[in-house]
């Protein structure tokens, strides 16, 4: 019931992940990222502790690959879970447990690793890792929209999604885009694609007003001057 991306800009060393499900809210479960470390995606029956598990496993020094046999080592009911990893490197790792539900598979690359459960067809992962490959000059949150709108086009889940989340780490100690539609009755993946068409543009005024609102861009907000 959900399929994601998990990536690293080789250009930028940007992390990000995006997912979708059937089930609402699935970002809020299932994505994780930290500037500087990596990316975990935590899906099928989700345990969401493995994400900041994994995340200080790689910021402790430990490869993709590495952080994944610790997990597998630790965390209980390891058989219903499926993972994805990216490290600082573009190393990635995948794994996905024997009672992961339905026609599931993940595909990684160098930067890359897609995963699904409940898909409607293998071939799935494989157009996701196709379509960022594909599109190594564009900006990373175009990339992932883009990959998600490719798992649809490909057959997605067995049956619709109705929630989506992007996660986007770079420079600073907080996500630069944290966006979710948390449910949409018919194209989740649309309204997320509308959502980074409006946030992407102001993206960066955000992070220099945290950083000097001194010398930030204008508020533009009734009253500002």
């Amino acid at each position: 019931m959900t399929f994601s991306v998990s990536a690293r800009c080789a250009k930028t060393g940007m992390f990000g992940i995006a997912v979708s499900s059937s089930s609402p809210c699935v970002a809020a479960r299932c994505a994780h990222a930290r500037a500087g470390v990596g990316v975990v995606a935590t899906q099928n029956i989700t345990d969401p502790t493995l994400g900041p598990r994994g995340l200080d496993l790689m910021a402790s020094g430990l490869s993709a690959e590495q952080a994944l046999e610790r997990l597998r080592e630790g965390a209980k009911h390891i058989d219903y879970r499926q993972l994805a990893l990216v490290d600082c490197n573009g190393n990635t790792a995948a794994f996905s447990g024997a009672k992961t539900l339905g026609r599931h598979r993940t595909v990684a690359a160098q930067d890359v690793v897609a995963a699904g459960n409940l898909l409607s067809s293998e071939a799935v992962p494989e157009r996701m890792v196709e379509t960022f490959q594909a599109m190594a000059d564009a900006p990373l949150g175009d990339r992932l929209i883009a990959v998600m709108q490719a798992a649809l086009d490909a057959g997605g889940e067995e049956g619709p999604v109705h929630s989506v989340g992007m996660l986007l780490v770079r420079d600073v100690a907080w996500p630069i885009a944290d966006l979710r539609v948390d449910w949409h009755e018919t194209d989740p993946i649309g309204e997320l694609a509308r959502l980074w068409d409006l946030w992407k543009p102001q993206m960066e005024d955000y992070v220099a007003r945290a950083l000097n609102p001194a010398s930030a861009p204008s508020y533009g907000v009734p009253g500002d001057l």
